[in-house]
């Protein structure tokens, strides 16, 4: 849904001069979607002189214009630096008569735009406060957990290994590591639904391997899609329509612009359908889910459950 803009020119007013001009420029741009490039986020540290890594921090309180809190009302913002050098914004989202754990978080959302957009790990994430356990437990997921940094103002960088001791989950994770599932959906879908078939393929779920994905196309044609991300804590894994959800958000887009929406799976035992097919009902009551069932080839399947 659309940020404010009178909001976003007030903390643009605030923000240093070095910088303010590039910043407001990239973000009046139709194609920006929470993402600074690298290329332009180097650039902007430049003008600021600062790093890159205290850049992210100071581009927190824009994260937060994207977030929907109709709930808590409590509005959070984060800002992840990926492997390339690159910037993602992330924000909370809360569904509006839906039970708080279908809440994602800020720092979910913005691990999410990094991994839907390619990259395969995670240098640093700026958020404005330490994160909650829930969050800590999430991202020790990440197949750079192990150096993840989590960046703060007013205090030294820590380690989330620091923020996580006697941590519960895989000693290397996985989430964001590139995967190919070779999930196949027949007949051939449209085209909304390879959209959703390529998440779900790309998607990550070590422990139940209930690979899914969803995507989401809007009244105008545009497409955005979500992935699966499980957690060896199960409940701080981050379900395919919230991770879409957050990208619409992004693309300044309204929840009622969605005109149709299919979830690809394949069944195993747990499963996204209710859970997707109860939220999207709440912020898309005129759409329909689809629901997908993908199969995969035994070979890749007794390779992905019997691991070497």
């Amino acid at each position: 849904m659309p940020i404010d803009r009178q909001e976003l020119n007030g903390i643009l007013a605030k923000f240093p001069a070095g910088g303010r001009e590039t910043l407001g420029r990239l973000m009046a741009s139709d194609s920006f979607d929470g993402v600074i490039s690298a290329a332009d986020a180097a650039y902007l540290a430049e003008q600021m002189g600062i790093t890159v890594s205290e850049l992210a921090l100071e581009l927190v309180p824009f994260a937060r214009l994207y977030a929907v809190a109709p709930i808590s009302d409590y509005k959070v913002g984060a800002v992840a630096l990926g492997l390339t050098g690159a910037l993602y914004y992330g924000a909370n989202l809360e569904i509006s008569g839906e039970a708080l754990s279908f809440a994602l978080h800020a720092e979910q959302s913005a691990t999410s735009n990094a991994w839907l957009h390619g990259e395969e790990g995670l240098t640093s994430l700026a958020v404005s406060a330490a994160p909650c356990g829930y969050c800590r437990q999430f991202l020790y997921e990440l197949t750079t957990a192990s150096t993840l940094t989590i960046l703060l103002p007013d205090t030294e960088d820590q380690l989330l290994t620091t923020l996580l001791p006697d941590p519960f989950g895989p000693e290397n994770g996985g989430l964001m590591e590139v995967q190919d599932h070779g999930l196949t959906v027949s007949p051939t879908p449209d085209d909304t639904g390879i959209a959703a078939l390529a998440a779900a393929n790309a998607s990550y779920s070590p422990y139940a391997t209930t690979f899914a994905g969803v995507a989401l196309r809007m009244s105008d044609g545009s497409i955005f899609s979500g992935r699966y991300g499980e957690n060896a804590a199960f409940n701080p894994s981050m379900s395919p329509l919230e991770a879409a959800l957050s990208i619409v958000v992004f693309n300044d887009y309204d929840f009622d612009d969605i005109a149709e929406a299919t979830l690809v799976e394949l069944s195993g035992p747990a499963s996204q359908v209710d859970a997707t097919s109860a939220v999207l009902s709440m912020v898309a009551s005129n759409v329909p889910l689809t629901v997908l069932y993908a199969t995969q080839e035994a070979a890749e399947r007794r390779r992905v459950l019997e691991p070497a």
